[in-house]
């Protein structure tokens, strides 16, 4: 009889699992990895499909000289319907084969540890996968259940991700509290307003304890993806004209531009027909060599290279009141000073939207700060400086806690067994 189950967040940035013992009710071991994929340049169609996951995905990347196909922020795709599948060398592959990959490798670790086929798992979900839209939100969860059944696992049920780190926090503290839980991860940002006890965490139907949930399409992904165009697609060509007809000189298309400001559309931003425009409006810029980068990035698959310089500048920025963006690979030089007030200035648009979502959640479930006794915020994203700054104006007088921002969800989501009774 299998005596274990399975707390799986599958994240837009990173994914975590955390392995809970029914018999001793205790989390043993959490997994984590980068949600990452990466598959090598030569795929035949006779061949099974070759593909690495995590931080081997990365080394195998650099190895081949970032010449295969890497995929990452492959949640976001989850919910869009216009996504049926992407081809890998000659293969078509689905969201849902697409996330398998990334399960079953965190599910084959975790079964080598415990040397068991675990076949139970509480998978977390945002409250929203795509804003308030009910056929995205059925959509995305379908994908995510088949992925996971893909993976091995006959058990399944799902939990709200903030709920999941509510649970994990309340392991920490030692009276009743009624917690705001903001959880900001790579791709959303959401809110559950939690009574926690920890007299009552080994009680199994915990549903009367929530007492409100919701969440924004926003998250660390938005600001990166606003840095990279503000800051970015300058050395990349936007900004440079194109002789449309002889004399009449137009601005580049900025759709080639917003195409390298995300994960999910980078990732299948290397078609033939692409790579024909990108070279015709080359001869048009009269060669530029801004726009030439653009070239050289989609011709090389360099986008995670140039986001790995991303998040390097917002890392050493949550710490510090200056850094540089910087990148040189193959003729791209890119040596940008960047202070905290002026990469605030980039991402403020994204969390005024926050804010404003927060402000309509307080008042739409009739949540005074007076109830509040403490906020605990989890996610990566919440590192950013800013986004600290956010909940200390807001809530100048209740206390602000964070946890292992990058395994709160899993820990929590493997102590809420009790889902499996209502299935």
């Amino acid at each position: 009889m299998n005596k274990y189950l399975y707390g799986i967040d599958f994240g837009t940035s990173n994914s975590a699992l955390s392995i809970f013992d029914e018999e001793r009710n205790k989390i043993v071991e959490t997994i984590t990895i980068p949600s990452i994929l990466y598959f090598p340049k030569e795929l035949d169609q006779t061949d099974e499909i070759i593909y690495t996951v995590g931080k081997h995905a990365i080394q195998e990347y650099l190895n081949d000289g970032m010449q295969g196909r890497f995929m990452k922020s492959i949640k976001r795709v989850l919910p869009r319907s216009s996504f049926i599948d992407t081809r890998v060398g000659s293969h078509k592959l689905t969201a849902a084969n697409l996330v398998t990959f990334i399960i079953k490798d965190l599910k084959q670790k975790a079964d080598a540890l415990v040397g068991e086929d675990c076949k139970k798992a509480i998978f977390g979900r945002p409250v929203f996968f795509d804003d308030d839209d009910a056929s995205k939100d059925e959509l995305a969860q379908k994908r995510l259940r088949l992925a996971a059944e893909k993976a091995g696992f006959e058990q399944i049920a799902f939990q709200f991700e903030p709920i999941g780190a509510a649970f994990a926090y309340e392991q920490s503290i030692k009276q009743k509290e009624r917690v705001l839980v903001a959880d900001l991860g790579g791709g959303t940002t959401d809110f559950t307003f939690i009574e926690l006890n920890p007299k009552r965490n080994e009680k199994k139907d915990r549903r009367e304890d929530i007492l409100a949930t919701g969440g924004i399409y926003i998250g660390g992904d938005s600001f990166d993806a606003t840095f990279m165009y503000q800051q970015g697609t300058p050395h990349f060509g936007r900004g440079v004209l194109y002789e449309s007809s002889p004399g009449k000189m137009l601005d580049l298309p900025l759709s080639f531009f917003t195409n390298i400001c995300s994960w999910e559309k980078m990732n299948f931003f290397n078609g033939q027909k692409t790579k024909n425009d990108l070279g015709r409006y080359f001869y048009l810029s009269k060669n530029n060599p801004k726009f030439k980068n653009l070239l050289t990035l989609t011709e090389h698959n360099l986008g995670y290279s140039i986001f790995q310089a991303i998040e390097k500048t917002k890392v050493e920025l949550s710490n510090s009141l200056h850094s540089k963006f910087q990148y040189k690979h193959l003729g791209i030089e890119i040596n940008d000073h960047i202070n905290l007030e002026s990469y605030n200035q980039m991402i403020e648009k994204d969390l005024n939207k926050i804010s404003q979502y927060l402000d309509t959640f307080l008042v739409q479930h009739q949540i005074k700060t007076t109830d509040i006794n403490s906020i605990f915020l989890t996610g990566g994203s919440s590192l950013v400086q800013s986004v600290q700054q956010l909940f200390k104006q807001k809530f100048p007088y209740t206390p602000i806690n964070s946890g292992d921002n990058f395994i709160s969800v899993a820990k929590g989501l493997a102590y809420s067994g009790y889902l499996f009774d209502e299935l």
